[in-house]
C-alpha cells in the first residue's frame, strides 16, 4: 500500500515538536506541500530546517501563529490560503487539581484546545466541499473516553473534539471531504519528555525504562505495555488523510496501546 500524496497542501497545527512534527514529515515524504504551524517562531524553523534536511525534495514552509486566539487563526488562514488537508494538532495540557483550576485556566484550554479547530474547520471547509475533496482530522486523546482526575480541564476539552468532528462530518455529508478524531495515548513527545526529565535523571534509567514503569501506574490497562512513539500516530494521521480512507468518516480512531478498556 502506497500513499501519494501529490498536489494536496496540508496544514499541521502544533507542529513544531511531537506528533505534528512527525505527521508533517509524513505528509512532506508523501508528496504533499505542508504548511508547519507553531506559536513559536524558533521551533517553526528548526521543524521545517529539518523535514528539508530528512525529506529530499521536501515542499514545506512555516507559519507562525498563537492559534489561542481569532486573531492568531484570522493570521495562520492569511499565511496558508490553500489547504486540502488539516490537522487540528495545537492543544496544551498539564497536570492539576480540579479544585485548583482557574476560570481563566479553563477558557484558555478552550480556546487553545477547541476553538482553534472550530475557527480553523469554518475557514478552510467550505472550499474543500466546492472542490469535492478534503481531509479534517482533530487531534484527540484517550483521556478524552478515560478523563483523568488530574488533567480534568484538557480531558473535557479532548472530548469535545469527538463531538465536534463527528457533528462536522455530517456538514460535509456527500462532499467528498471526511473529518475524523484520532485518539493517541501515551506518546513520547517532546512534552512527555520534559515531564519525565527531571526522574529520569534521578533514577538512572533511560527515557523508554522510565516510560514502561509510569504506565504500570498511569495506565495499566495498557495492552503494549510501551509510550507510543510520535511516529506511531502520525502513521494513523497520514492513513486518515489519504485517498485510500475515503469510506472512513464521522470516526473515532483509536491509536492509544489499547489503554481505553472498550471494544
Amino acid at each position: 500500500m502506497q500513499i501519494t500524496l501529490n498536489g494536496k497542501t496540508a496544514i499541521v497545527t502544533g507542529a513544531g515538536q511531537g506528533i505534528g512534527k512527525a505527521t508533517a514529515r509524513l505528509f512532506a515524504e508523501a508528496g504533499a506541500q505542508v504548511v508547519v504551524n507553531d506559536r513559536d517562531a524558533a521551533r517553526v524553523t528548526a521543524a521545517v530546517e529539518d523535514i528539508r534536511a530528512t525529506v529530499p525534495g521536501a515542499q514545506v514552509s512555516g507559519a507562525t501563529a498563537d492559534l489561542g486566539n481569532a486573531e492568531g487563526c484570522r493570521q495562520l488562514v492569511d499565511q496558508a490560503r490553500t489547504c486540502d488537508i488539516l490537522v487540528n494538532n495545537a492543544a496544551i495540557y498539564e497536570n492539576a487539581d480540579f479544585f485548583e483550576i482557574s476560570d481563566d485556566s479553563w477558557q484558555t484550554y478552550f480556546d487553545v484546545n477547541i476553538m482553534s479547530g472550530v475557527r480553523l474547520s469554518r475557514a478552510y471547509l467550505p472550499t474543500m466541499g466546492k472542490r469535492n475533496w478534503g481531509r479534517v482530522v482533530f487531534i484527540s486523546s484517550e483521556c478524552a473516553i478515560s478523563t483523568p482526575p488530574d488533567m480534568m480541564h484538557y480531558g473535557t476539552t479532548k472530548t469535545a473534539l469527538l463531538g465536534l468532528s463527528r457533528g462536522l462530518a455530517k456538514v460535509m455529508a456527500g462532499t467528498g471531504v471526511t473529518v475524523n478524531t484520532v485518539l493517541p495515548g501515551p506518546t513520547l513527545s517532546e512534552g512527555v519528555k520534559a515531564l519525565f526529565e527531571e526522574e529520569i535523571r534521578r533514577t538512572g534509567t533511560t527515557l523508554e525504562e522510565y516510560g514502561t514503569e509510569m504506565l504500570k501506574t498511569l495506565r495499566p490497562s495498557s495492552i503494549t505495555k510501551r509510550f507510543a512513539t510520535c511516529e506511531d500516530v502520525a502513521n494513523l494521521i497520514l492513513y486518515t488523510c489519504s485517498p485510500l480512507a475515503s469510506a472512513t468518516t464521522g470516526a473515532a480512531l483509536r491509536v492509544d496501546g489499547g489503554v481505553a478498556d472498550s471494544i
